[in-house]
């Protein structure tokens, strides 16, 4: 779908979509387009429950005599309580509507809103920002899909008051954007397609935004002494990879220290030796979904230039059960010397993150790190699919996420943290060990990440319930959510970089 900006006038074909606020007050081009229609505007309203509430939806066609299609009526709700995410809702609104009503071109008519906090042009940026955001699709495999399922709309057109700088201010959303749909993509490919070099190759394509890019393999883990990591894959007859990727747009200097992000990045888990059952096992595919996140950030952040020196590091592995696979009380020894009992191969992710976690702090002394991962079944437990689970050393690094989170409505909750729970991974043979039992699984599991942060601001976001959606919601059509792109974005824009 393309999307372009020009200045409002009367749409002549296609489908016209105008606003009106509760109370059923039409917007200027609303009226206008009821005048044109002959009134027609005006009596549906008046024969149906429409009262312009938002995210209300009332749809007519077009009076004879007029070359548009359709008239689409959307409510604004109250003047006063327009915001960007609310404006956000209704382009995806707007998207998906006409995307399934066999129409493929709109015209959405944005005017000024009196006693609205929100301007004009920022109004139509975020309108067009979520119908960028819906209309994601992943449907590179299907051949054989009747044309009429297929989403109808190919140009959207926002017409409001000065539209050149309402292009300007979508331009790095539409950035963002493209960092959100390509980690949908990775997450949404099948294992046989995303495995660790693939993966990694597609971390790789970042370089043509500046993006610099190392792939470690094996050997060179082996010699940095990576054992949680490499043992994770070692059943596996595809290589383990460590990808690390840096955006130096924050210059040189005083505080020019980066910000980090490492995402687990198991593009399949079968749970290993202590194999998951095979029901939902398929869904397996969106493990690395924490990688997917940094990666598709990296993408966000250098493709709109942001003023910041980013470090996005990820580790990925594949879980899998053959006869060199690791076992159940098997110890490794971690990069940063500690030694794991191996209690549980499905609890598995945590011992990617040690290695990778230990190399970010030690290699480039971050500022802070936020690592992302699909990591426990029991955080869906505790949280649904609602808010992330947040856990953190930092009461600034996590106020800041929390508020990121509200902004851009991926929200995450925090829990606590604490020498009690610590505990819990004790053991008697060696450091520590990879589970802590059934009680408190989300937090044992921090806990065991916290282990190899050292002093550094750390915080661990347990995304495993919110990465993947079996429902379409107005930004994020079902699949891979993606979740975390813009949180994270969100994050660095507001207090990581230069001004």
């Amino acid at each position: 779908m393309k999307i372009a900006f020009a200045n409002l006038a009367q749409p002549a074909t296609g489908v016209a979509v105008a606003f009106a606020t509760t109370g059923r007050q039409l917007t200027t081009s609303a009226q206008a387009l009821d005048k044109q229609a002959g009134g027609a505007l005006t009596r549906a309203v008046k024969g149906s429950k429409f009262k312009g509430n938002k995210g209300q939806t009332l749809t007519l066609m077009a009076p004879a005599g007029s070359k548009l299609n359709r008239i689409i009526l959307v409510g604004l709700g109250k003047a006063k309580d327009i915001n960007d995410l609310g404006m956000q809702g209704l382009g995806g609104k707007v998207q998906a509507n006409v995307a399934a009503s066999g129409q493929t071109a709109a015209s959405v008519l944005v005017d000024e809103i009196a006693d609205s906090s929100l301007s004009v042009t920022d109004m139509a940026a975020n309108l067009a920002y979520g119908a960028r955001l819906r209309a994601y699709r992943f449907d590179k495999y299907r051949t054989k899909e009747e044309a009429d399922k297929k989403p109808s709309l190919k140009n959207l057109r926002v017409l409001c008051p000065r539209s050149a700088r309402a292009k300007a201010t979508f331009a790095p959303m539409d950035k963002v954007a493209d960092g959100v749909c390509l980690t949908r993509d990775l997450v949404s490919e099948p294992p046989n397609v995303i495995y660790p070099a693939s993966l990694a190759k597609q971390a790789r394509e970042l370089s043509k935004l500046g993006v610099k890019v190392e792939v470690l393999g094996e050997a060179q883990m082996k010699k940095l002494g990576m054992g949680a990591l490499l043992g994770v894959g070692q059943g596996s007859v595809r290589e383990s990879q460590m990808v690390v990727m840096r955006w130096n747009g924050g210059g040189r200097g005083k505080g020019s220290d980066p910000v980090a992000f490492v995402g687990k990045g198991v593009t399949f888990d079968t749970g290993g030796i202590s194999i998951k059952p095979a029901g939902g096992m398929e869904d397996m595919k969106w493990d690395m979904g924490g990688s997917g996140v940094v990666i598709g950030l990296m993408k966000a952040l250098a493709g709109r230039k942001a003023k910041a020196n980013v470090v996005g590091v990820v580790g990925l592995v594949e879980n899998m059960p053959d006869g060199n696979a690791q076992r159940p009380g098997d110890i490794v020894t971690s990069m940063s010397g500690q030694t794991i009992e191996i209690i549980n191969t499905d609890a598995e992710g945590r011992l990617v993150l040690a290695d990778a976690l230990h190399y970010t702090v030690e290699k480039f002394k971050p500022k802070f790190v936020v690592d992302l991962a699909t990591l426990t079944g029991a955080i869906i437990i505790s949280l649904g699919d609602q808010h992330a689970g947040l856990f953190s050393n930092n009461d600034t690094l996590s106020e800041r996420l929390s508020k990121a989170g509200e902004a851009v409505n991926e929200k995450v909750w925090r829990l606590p943290v604490g020498d009690a729970y610590d505990k819990q991974i004790d053991s008697s043979v060696a450091d520590m060990k990879n589970t802590g039992g059934r009680g408190a699984g989300s937090i044992t599991a921090a806990q065991f990440l916290q282990r190899f942060t050292g002093k550094t601001p750390w915080a661990h976001l347990d995304i495993a319930g919110v990465t993947w959606s079996s429902k379409d919601t107005d930004t994020v059509p079902k699949g891979g959510t993606a979740f975390g792109v813009r949180l994270l974005d969100r994050l660095v824009a507001d207090h990581y970089e230069r001004k």
